[in-house]
């Protein structure tokens, strides 16, 4: 670093000085590029968008362009006088004001009489109005006519980080460009090649830790650079830089959150005692915590998870390496309880003991047993109760111990022969058999391979079933119709047949309207029909069971629910 006394911060050291050095405005260098290149510049300018992002910075730049000595071109010179002046704030023919502390009527008229001359050198007279926000409702009538109709050497430039302030008449007037927050990996980038310039060792991990720290603001990273630069030196660690920026070290949140997911109740224990220590406020702890679950949340669901996340390369990696052996449904419940957390957290005074239950109640919770499991053991169940002769267990609740005193047990009802059971399915292609058997057995099959497509399929009817087609039918109008109706949805589904049956099958979606007589059940009807008429079933066979009758005619009550175990 150097050693002058008189020191430039790294925020004014590296403001851009030309539209291909605004990180993560490209979209508004390329229309101002393309307009001063066409001819087409507006008269007045409004930049939209959140601190730091590069709405002065853009604003000088736009006025080098339009005054630099070697022509009106996409891109300033920055070495004639012009340019110069601009970039050190003296050119008399560019005026830059504080609309916070000019805000008043008399400051707009000054400023329109002062517009009515030719700029002394320069192509153009140019008004840079920064925070424009703050000026008074006089100031704006005052500014509108000229606004509207200004002399072709004038042009106006505002920048504004509330524009919902502005009056609809302003903002009429105004070339609107809406600034957006630069994104992680392009504040990593910029902070990486000026920690190259200034010699600074630094890791990339560190650099997100700044970037971070930002928020989405160039100069807020740079601010914080400066900050490290100054405690560190020209060497930086990340314990230096996580102590004195505030921040948790993203292996403590992948480490604790670890512990969550292994049940390991000791380890999380101590992370939050860790913490602590730091001195680190249990909320910001809390927040954090939640943003870090859902990023695995969001890796574990979607394909592309780096379009979604503003994360580093490294980090995306680290995090996909965490969600190898979770589900997603396993990180929504623990994140369910952190938000909870959080919310209880505004008005606690122990907030360590709110983030230590909620930790624990996540790391001591029940996995969740697999709907297929709990379906064949369900099946498992209704076979034993039609093999076993004795009570059908409601009835065990209806009739209470204090019966036997009363009451001889009925003698026990004859068995009945197991139903015989069916070999499976030899067929591997849908249409040769025909039937729900060969539609249930490729659905379990999808299942098996892409539950999300699966359940789709379950709510749906196979129409047809010719050699090369498929036809589905799902109901009118429902969500299954909409999701099965999408074409990678098609392209999924083909290509699950074509590996069930062996061969090239069109799949096509049709809707089935309501009352249509002769659509077949879907698997979900049918699995919900199949339970209606077995609890009937069941209900008929305890309301006739002896004990039962005995029972009803001893309390003089009759049984209102009949529920299966």
């Amino acid at each position: 670093m150097s050693n002058d006394t008189h020191y430039e911060v790294l925020a004014r050291k590296y403001r851009p000085q030309n539209f291909s050095e605004l990180a993560g405005q490209e979209h508004v260098s390329r229309t101002l590029q393309n307009a001063i290149d066409s001819g087409r510049v507006a008269h007045a300018f409004l930049f939209t968008g959140a601190r730091g992002v590069g709405k002065t910075s853009t604003a000088r730049i736009m006025a080098k362009t339009l005054n630099c000595e070697r022509g009106v071109t996409h891109e300033p010179c920055n070495v004639c006088p012009q340019c110069i002046e601009i970039t050190k704030g003296t050119s008399t023919d560019v005026f830059e004001i504080d609309g916070a502390s000019n805000n008043g009527v008399d400051d707009v008229r000054d400023l329109r009489d002062n517009i009515k001359y030719l700029p002394s050198h320069s192509r153009y007279r140019i008004i840079i109005i920064d925070e424009v926000h703050m000026l008074s409702t006089n100031a704006f009538n005052a500014l509108l006519k000229t606004l509207e109709e200004p002399p072709e050497h004038v042009k106006f430039i505002f920048a504004t980080t509330e524009p919902h302030k502005l009056p609809v008449t302003i903002l009429s007037r105004c070339q609107r460009f809406d600034f957006k927050r630069v994104t992680l990996p392009k504040i990593i980038a910029r902070l990486r090649e000026i920690a190259g310039k200034e010699s600074v060792v630094i890791n990339d991990t560190s650099l997100a830790l700044i970037a971070r720290k930002g928020d989405g603001s160039m100069r807020d990273s740079l601010t914080a650079f400066d900050q490290v630069l100054a405690f560190c030196g020209n060497s930086v660690s990340d314990e230096d830089v996580g102590t004195l920026l505030g921040a948790i070290d993203r292996r403590l949140l992948a480490e604790i959150s670890a512990a969550v997911f292994s049940g390991d109740t000791q380890n999380v224990l101590a992370g939050i005692k860790q913490v602590d220590l730091v001195g680190y406020n249990m909320r910001q702890f809390c927040q954090e915590l939640i943003e870090h679950f859902r990023n695995l949340l969001v890796i574990r669901s979607v394909k592309k998870p780096e379009e979604i996340l503003d994360l580093a390369a490294a980090e995306l990696d680290e995090l996909h390496k965490q969600t190898l052996h979770i589900t997603a449904l396993d990180i929504q419940r623990r994140l369910t309880l952190l938000i909870k957390a959080e919310s209880e957290m505004a008005y606690a005074s122990f907030p360590r003991l709110i983030v230590e239950m909620a930790l624990l109640k996540a790391a001591l919770l029940a996995p969740l047993v697999p709907i297929q499991e709990l379906i064949d053991k369900i099946k498992a169940l209704e076979t034993a109760a039609v093999h076993t002769p004795s009570l059908p267990w409601e009835a065990a609740r209806v009739a209470p111990a204090a019966m036997a005193h009363h009451t001889e047990a009925p003698p026990p009802a004859p068995s009945r022969p197991a139903p015989p059971v069916a070999a499976p399915p030899t067929v591997s292609h849908l249409e040769s058999a025909g039937g729900h058997t060969d539609w249930g057995r490729f659905v379990a099959f999808v299942n098996e391979q892409e539950r999300l497509l699966g359940s789709v399929l379950e709510h749906g009817s196979p129409l047809k079933q010719e050699s090369g087609l498929i036809e589905i039918g799902f109901p009118a109008g429902s969500y299954y119709l909409t999701a099965a109706q999408d074409a990678e949805f098609i392209a999924d589904v083909q290509a699950l047949v074509g590996s069930f049956t062996g061969r090239n099958i069109v799949i096509r979606i049709k809707p089935i309207e309501a009352g249509l007589a002769d659509a077949p059940l879907s698997l979900a009807e049918k699995k919900k029909c199949d339970a209606e008429q077995h609890l009937e079933t069941l209900k008929r066979d305890i309301e006739n069971h002896p004990v039962v009758k005995e029972a009803e005619r001893v309390f003089g009550r009759s049984i209102t629910d009949v529920r299966e175990l």
